[in-house]
């Protein structure tokens, strides 16, 4: 068993290649088998891209500041104040420090356009929260009013919400009401948050605790109403997936009506090498953010967070190893129950229409205000 240290030397060497062939191949199964030594192998190279960034960052700075020391600024003014032919000359004194010059600045400029989406005409990346139109809104309150006789009539126990301001989805995490969602569906500003379930029925929610590093938000039902739900049907997978493995998600996309989409895993990263989450080829909209991406065993391998805008069926989920992660680190005190992962899974004899028929239940829209 290695040290802390130990571990920390294999996985440099295992990333700069100074491994020989038999302890690569020993190193690859050991990450394969260790879930916690793969998010650990994946922590150390985002920590590595990002001490290349700074070092970068710091090289460009420095030759800016050579280059600024190489020009007499006092003979540029003379030349300037004294000849009619100033610009021809310092252009044949100083060209190449002003190309130079010029050319980083115009690559920065144009790096910076094209990471914010400036030439697609909207950013690449797009978080799948929906946000609902204040029209919307004074409709579906105009509906309620309206149909408020008709529900008094039926008798009907479902509490009716109004749209929101933000719409996502969400699932469950235990039978006693912890649900989980992507921390941008719910933000930092909110006056409340409320779930509802595929039959309709809403419930008043708290939000217990949010990771913005993971894009993970640990929600837990407050209402009086909510008797709890039967024991999950499925598990939550720790390990890495296989590419190419066949997938689908439930969410809320369309209306109050869960809508289910399929694909298959096509990338053990996400957007721009993020370690912490899936490319996944699956067409997702906005309102799916927070949704359960399964595999074909019923197992949760991911939550549904964003899609590529300018790629067709490039879609992103987080790992679900991040979620256990991110449940280590919620304070004790925030917690009434400790969260208990289900570790059964009864879904993975089912076909897919039984699998969904029985996971929906478990599925929630998650409406902010």
């Amino acid at each position: 068993m290695m040290t802390n240290n130990q571990l920390t030397e294999a996985i440099e060497r295992y990333l700069s290649g100074q491994m020989d062939k038999e302890e690569l191949a020993r190193f690859d199964e050991l990450r394969r088998e260790d879930a916690d030594i793969d998010m650990k192998i994946a922590e150390h190279q985002q920590f590595l891209g990002i001490l290349k960034q700074y070092r970068e960052r710091v090289e460009l700075v420095d030759r800016l500041n050579a280059i600024h020391a190489e020009i007499d600024v006092h003979e540029l003014v003379e030349e300037m104040t004294s000849h009619p032919s100033w610009v021809v000359r310092m252009w044949r004194q100083h060209h190449s420090k002003i190309s130079v010059a010029a050319s980083i600045a115009i690559f920065a400029m144009l790096a910076t356009m094209f990471f914010t989406g400036y030439f697609g005409g909207q950013p690449k990346y797009r978080e799948l929260r929906e946000e609902i139109g204040r029209v919307k809104q004074s409709t579906a309150q105009l509906n309620l009013k309206t149909n408020a006789l008709q529900r008094q009539i039926n008798g009907s126990p479902k509490k009716h919400m109004l749209p929101g301001n933000y719409k996502g989805s969400g699932f469950a995490l235990s039978s006693d009401g912890y649900i989980v969602t992507n921390y941008h569906v719910i933000g930092s500003r909110y006056d409340s948050v409320y779930v509802q379930t595929a039959s309709g029925d809403s419930y008043r929610v708290k939000v217990v605790y949010t990771e913005p590093q993971y894009d993970v938000a640990i929600l837990k039902i407050d209402d009086s109403s909510f008797k709890g739900l039967p024991a999950l049907p499925y598990s939550f997978k720790k390990s890495k997936s296989d590419l190419g493995e066949r997938v689908y998600t439930i969410g809320y996309s369309e209306g109050d009506s869960p809508v289910v989409d399929q694909g298959y895993l096509s990338s053990a990263n996400g957007y721009q090498g993020d370690s912490a989450a899936y490319r996944v080829s699956i067409p997702v909209n906005p309102g799916n953010s927070g949704g359960p991406l399964v595999n074909s065993k019923g197992s949760i391998i991911g939550i549904v967070s964003g899609k590529q805008t300018q790629t067709e069926g490039a879609s992103y989920a987080v790992k679900t190893g991040y979620l256990y992660k991110a449940l280590q680190n919620v304070p004790q005190d925030s917690l009434s129950d400790k969260v208990t992962m289900s570790n059964k899974n009864t879904l993975s004899n089912l076909n897919r229409v039984q699998q969904i028929k029985k996971l929906q239940n478990y599925v929630f829209m998650v409406r902010v205000y």
